[in-house]
């Protein structure tokens, strides 16, 4: 018989609870202190810090670690470390839900393919990078170092926090690498720091060369069509809409959590990385069923519109928010000592290559919009796509560029160019020169593509 006065009955509910209450926190102490605010670091990230900060003075001070007492009925990690795995899912699962819009012009197109390329061509150079930093420490200062370790550097930096630990699992339960669990999250979390501070710096330098335009002081007002389109289903019926987009959601990454079993069926010795790719499927999981409605409208069967995408937007933000707070809070500082050498240089060159690399293919590609495009991907490609948006906002409130939608649908080109280096990661611990050599070539493929008009331009002269 279940007791509810049994810790194990609240201790999720505490921790989530513990999480939100972060966040208000956070959110309380950007408002009150104006450096905070003017940082532009995200408040999940900071919310996330304050309960590792919390934990590590509790540990030092006391020898318990806070996220395993009874109170969390002592699953406190194991609890974040799913919470983490399943917002990403959830997160990408809402974000695919959203209308795609209407058609695209060829030059458009062009735009959103070219943002794709370099979205898998920073990746690349992330793994170059962070790949050659782990080779030359495992063979000098650390040995016995996991060789493959900087392959977490796009994963933390390009992709966030849910893969980083996702692969950091990984190398730590099937490759012995001790806490690479740590070490990926703690990569992700230094990717959001260096959005942050790279991004007020840019922004600072196009204040003082004039290029900035202030920004309005009154908060924006929503338009009743962005709220609820035309031929939408009631906001409050016999269901609240809320609850039929949550219903969406669940129904697709339930989808996504059979195409997991039949896979890992299938491909028994790759069960772990199709285990990983939760985000992947749940994105084609939730294509699926918005294939299903259009059709099913289509034939008459459906008459309104289901899918609302303001709400689809909170529900992604809240699962990223949440994702990005219980990852930082699952960091354990203590299991990072020898690394934090390594950890520092790879954040920092990782962040200086990222800036440098993406400021020249948007001067070089994107001249008429180049500042706006940079910052929404060097926002995305060391945080998430809500960093790049919180930079892109700054210098285009109004989204009057087409930056915020080369971020969106980017997505299907980065993924279908994305998906080989993602399957190098399994390589990387068994061969890692053999992998390094591989992105390098990877990234001069992709780069060829992504340059591939001023090449053969001046090839034709």
């Amino acid at each position: 018989m279940q007791n509810f006065w049994d810790y194990s009955v609240w201790g999720f509910f505490n921790l989530l609870a513990v999480l939100l209450v972060s966040l208000l926190l956070a959110n309380a102490l950007k408002r009150a202190f104006r450096f905070l605010e003017a940082s532009l670091i995200p408040t999940s990230v900071l919310a996330g810090a304050i309960l590792l900060l919390l934990s590590e003075l509790i540990r030092i001070t006391t020898g318990k670690e806070i996220f395993e007492t009874a109170f969390f009925n002592n699953k406190g990690f194991e609890m974040l470390e799913m919470l983490t795995y399943h917002m990403l899912g959830l997160g990408f699962v809402a974000s695919t839900f959203k209308s795609a819009g209407g058609k695209l012009s060829r030059q458009r197109t062009g735009e959103i393919f070219d943002t794709g390329v370099t979205t898998v061509s920073s990746y690349l150079i992330q793994g170059v990078l962070g790949m050659s930093i782990s080779l030359i420490a495992a063979a000098t200062v650390l040995k016995g170092f996991f060789p493959a370790a900087g392959v977490l550097l796009p994963f933390g930096y390009g992709q966030g926090t849910g893969q980083a630990m996702n692969w950091g699992i990984i190398y730590e339960t099937e490759h012995g690498f001790v806490g690479g669990k740590s070490f990926g999250l703690t990569i992700a979390a230094l990717g959001f720091l260096s959005a942050s501070i790279g991004g007020v710096i840019h922004l600072n330098i196009l204040r003082r060369q004039g290029k900035l335009r202030p920004r309005r002081t009154e908060e924006g007002q929503l338009r009743s069509e962005q709220v609820q389109a035309a031929n939408e289903i009631p906001m409050m019926d016999s269901i609240d809409k809320m609850t039929i987009q949550v219903a969406l959601v669940a129904s697709a990454y339930l989808l996504a959590y059979l195409f997991m079993i039949l896979l890992g069926a299938l491909l028994p010795g790759m069960k772990a990385v199709v285990y990983g790719f939760n985000f992947l499927l749940g994105v084609l999981a939730a294509s699926l069923i918005k294939l299903a409605l259009r059709l099913l409208k289509k034939g008459g069967v459906v008459k309104r519109d289901y899918v609302n995408g303001f709400l689809m937007t909170r529900v992604s933000n809240f699962c990223f928010d949440l994702m990005v707070v219980a990852g930082i809070a699952a960091i354990r500082l203590s299991i990072l000592e020898r690394y934090w050498g390594v950890i520092l240089i790879m954040g920092v060159l990782g962040a200086l290559l990222t800036y440098y690399y993406n400021r020249l293919v948007a001067k070089k590609l994107f001249p008429a919009y180049e500042q706006e495009q940079f910052l929404m991907m060097y926002g995305m490609l060391t945080g998430t796509a809500s960093t790049g948006t919180i930079l892109l906002r700054e210098i285009d409130e109004d989204f009057r560029t087409p930056a915020a939608d080369n971020m969106v649908y980017q997505n299907f080109p980065a993924i279908a160019f994305g998906f080989p280096m993602m399957l190098l990661a399994k390589l990387a611990p068994g061969k890692p020169v053999l992998t390094l050599g591989i992105l390098a070539a990877f990234f001069l493929v992709m780069n060829i593509i992504l340059f591939r008009r001023s090449l053969f331009r001046r090839r034709g002269k």
